[in-house]
């Protein structure tokens, strides 16, 4: 089981730096597709800010519970990847083909950045769940091992 740290000084920094990493693993994640990032760096960012919060405040902390959450979305993101996918068929195009997005109104550069960044999101999601889902289940094998040795 993961206990709290029991520095001040690194639950202060982890209450400072948590949030931003988080924002920062936003930032990758919309901008992604102008340049380095995306889907999966954006996810593993996220990801990553939750298991830092997992390890510096324990599995008990309100912090590590909104983790635990996540969990229950392990799907969602492929869900989203493939229902833009869907919809792109619908509309009479290729699977995951933006253009053919069927969103009235919008322009197709509009439409194909819309689908892009749903698909990253879509991405993202599955990434930072599968990467909390590790970390807890490896925490809890710990927990296993420590109760039949002790």
């Amino acid at each position: 089981m993961v206990r709290p740290h029991d520095s001040i000084i690194v639950q202060s920094l982890g209450r400072f730096l948590i949030p931003v990493i988080q924002i920062f693993g936003l930032y990758v994640l919309v901008f992604g597709q102008y340049g380095p990032g995306g889907g999966f760096v954006g996810g593993v960012i996220l990801g990553t800010s939750m298991i830092l919060a997992i390890l510096i405040f324990g599995h008990d902390a309100s912090r590590s519970r909104i983790a635990k959450k996540l969990l229950h979305g392990d799907g969602v993101g492929m869900l989203i990847y493939a229902g833009v996918g869907g919809l792109c068929l619908i509309g009479g195009g290729e699977f995951l083909n933006y253009g053919n997005l069927e969103i009235p109104g919008m322009e197709t550069a509009t439409r194909r950045f819309i689908g892009i960044l749903l698909t990253q999101i879509g991405v993202a999601a599955d990434v930072a769940v599968t990467a909390i889902s590790i970390v807890l289940s490896l925490s809890d094998q710990d927990i296993i091992e420590d109760s039949a040795n002790g």
